[in-house]
């Protein structure tokens, strides 16, 4: 379990570095489109990865025996992270970030009652403050001013909102599925993460077909960053995920909004930065409660 959690809190970093480097490297870009280039360059990353420690014959070997309940878990992952993505940044294209950011990071809050439900997970009282609180941690990272229940109010009614909700439930839905499939399916983690990568792409392509960029050779490097991001995050993330219930792993990793928000603070003088000192030290405090 100590491990695990590990694993989860050096993802939200990772994720948290990513999402920073991604609002500043792109412009121009619609969604599918983002998507597909970063997972490719992901996948070319990870690929050696994948000849040296697992080996491309034992792969190949694998994916004959997968029997319907491992293609069934992968598939349902595999398009909620494709819809999750593509719903997120859409919001982000209509929406302030700081009000999109919020709604999207309440993941744990649907991962939990999943988990309950479908797995019978167990969760002792301390996990289950603890996932609140850093559930509410990342809210508070993005909050800036006004009424507490405002978000709530503005979800009715805004189309920036619904995706940004939309995106949380399939956020949720994929790291349910992600658990059961490295738990439960016992699927090798290093066999999961391209599998991933390339299940994104094939899903996402058709889309990014009918309108191609025109050109992409100028963000070249950025693409080549943007990919290694996702390939240690998603790895590491799946190395969580293979031993923690996703109910815990999800909100140490979603915390990854708090990283990025203090590198906004620190690095390009944000407004806001005490509020998000304070979600900081709310994450700290949930994280030692769901390790207890």
């Amino acid at each position: 379990m100590e491990r695990g959690i590990g694993y989860a809190v050096v993802a939200a970093v990772v994720w948290g570095l990513y999402l920073f480097y991604l609002k500043r490297a792109f412009r121009g870009y619609t969604a599918s489109t983002l998507t597909v280039l970063v997972n490719a360059f992901a996948l070319g990353w990870y690929l050696p990865i994948l000849g040296v420690s697992f080996g491309f014959g034992d792969a190949a070997d694998a994916l004959v025996g997968f029997g319907a309940d491992d293609v069934g878990v992968l598939a349902l992952t595999v398009v909620t992270i494709a819809g999750a993505n593509v719903a997120f940044l859409r919001a982000l294209a209509i929406g302030d970030v700081s009000y999109v950011a919020p709604i999207n990071k309440v993941v744990p809050v649907f991962v939990l009652p999943i988990e309950v439900l479908f797995l019978g997970q167990f969760l002792t009282p301390l996990q289950i403050i603890g996932v609140f609180i850093a559930t509410v941690a990342v809210y508070v990272a993005n909050f800036q001013g006004g009424s507490l229940l405002e978000p709530l109010r503005r979800a009715a009614s805004s189309r920036a909102a619904q995706l940004a909700l939309l995106s949380a439930v399939f956020f949720a839905v994929s790291d349910v599925g992600k658990r059961v499939g490295l738990q439960e399916l016992a699927i090798p983690t290093t066999l999961w993460v391209p599998l991933l990568f390339g299940g994104v792409i094939v899903v996402l392509l058709p889309s990014v077909l009918r309108s191609p960029p025109s050109t992409i050779r100028s963000d070249l490097p950025q693409f080549v960053v943007a990919g290694g991001f996702v390939a240690v995050g998603e790895y590491i993330t799946t190395l969580a995920f293979s031993l923690v219930p996703a109910s815990i792993a999800s909100p140490i990793i979603n915390a990854q909004a708090i990283v990025a928000v203090i590198l906004g603070g620190v690095l390009l003088k944000e407004q806001y930065f005490g509020m998000r000192v304070v979600a900081a030290v709310l994450a700290v405090i949930g994280v030692t409660l769901i390790a207890i």
